[in-house]
């Protein structure tokens, strides 16, 4: 536990340091200039490694301040302020999907340190507003708005992968087509191997295995909210809590864009897309999860206090 909470800082500043780089040399993806080359095929997305970095800078912060937080300006400051100089180093790379990804990991970390709802609120509605206006802001982002919407419009352009993500979903039927039998991922389903990866378990799987897919992420987040609700260190219950807040949004925002549901946000699916950048700080996320529960064997439980009913409460 010492060693993640003494890399808290290091890691905030070479995430701050690598999203300021990539401003200045970044590389160019479909309109998101959020890579870094490293040479030949390496390449380094710096704004996945900021998602680790905040989940361990703000629970070590609010680990420190515990007796404080009931103060506002103990709770949102710095966390705040620093958490929104990131997401708007991400947005001027052009990257929404992490952003959206940023901010509930954000709201995790105040939620299970007594926030009030109010905030929520409040803060959700400036959320929404902030993604209509960016979403009007880029050429690319409308059309995938409107592919959204309606991908018949644009059947060979902007709806083009809607449509065939829906394909490959639909032709794997009850048990898919067989492991590595797709017929959408060559040349058919743009991004097969990253953003639309889980149209093509749909189409090799078939539901039920699409299903298990989803199942196995439920399982994360349970896992990791009992360890969230069962622990009485304030760095592992926020941390843990952050985590979770990370890989189901990533998960939602990925699969929710397959199944048509949202527009498309050009995120990986954790622990099953192609890309380095996003496995190893997934990975290390886990990896802490692991070492939290193996440090929680034995410990007491804590059990959250609740507050007496009466009659009329009744």
């Amino acid at each position: 536990m010492r060693i993640w909470r003494r890399l808290a800082y290091p890691t905030l500043l070479f995430a701050f340091a690598t999203l300021m780089l990539v401003l200045v040399v970044g590389h160019s993806v479909a309109g998101q200039r959020n890579w870094v080359e490293l040479g030949g095929p390496f390449r380094f997305q710096p704004s996945e490694f900021a998602k680790l970095a905040l989940v361990l800078w703000g629970a070590d912060l609010l680990a420190r301040k515990q007796g404080m937080l009931d103060q506002w300006k103990h709770l949102l400051v710095p966390l705040v302020p620093v958490a929104l100089g990131m997401v708007g180093l991400v947005l001027l790379e052009g990257d929404l999907g992490t952003a959206l990804i940023l901010v509930p990991m954000v709201a995790a970390i105040l939620y299970v340190n007594g926030a009030p709802a109010r905030l929520f609120v409040a803060g959700g509605a400036f959320v929404l507003l902030g993604v209509g206006v960016l979403s009007l802001g880029k050429s690319y982002r409308l059309a995938r708005f409107a592919s959204w919407l309606n991908p018949g419009n644009d059947a060979l352009g902007s709806g083009w992968q809607v449509l065939h993500g829906k394909s490959a979903l639909g032709g794997g039927g009850w048990f898919g087509v067989g492991l590595g039998a797709s017929r959408e991922k060559w040349d058919w389903l743009p991004e097969a191997h990253t953003d639309f990866i889980y149209a093509v378990v749909g189409e090799e799987l078939g539901i039920i295995g699409a299903l298990l897919v989803i199942g196995l992420f439920a399982a994360i987040g349970v896992a990791g909210l009992r360890l969230a609700r069962r622990t009485t260190d304030p760095f592992v219950r926020t941390a843990s809590a952050a985590i979770v807040a990370w890989l189901l949004t990533q998960a939602l925002l990925n699969i929710g864009a397959v199944l048509q549901l949202i527009p498309i946000t050009g995120v990986p699916l954790p622990l099953v897309s192609y890309g380095g950048s996003s496995l190893v700080p997934t990975l290390v996320a886990l990896g802490m999860l692991m070492s939290f529960a193996r440090a929680e064997a034995g410990r007491p439980v804590r059990v959250p206090r609740r507050r007496p009913t009466t009659a009329r409460g009744r």
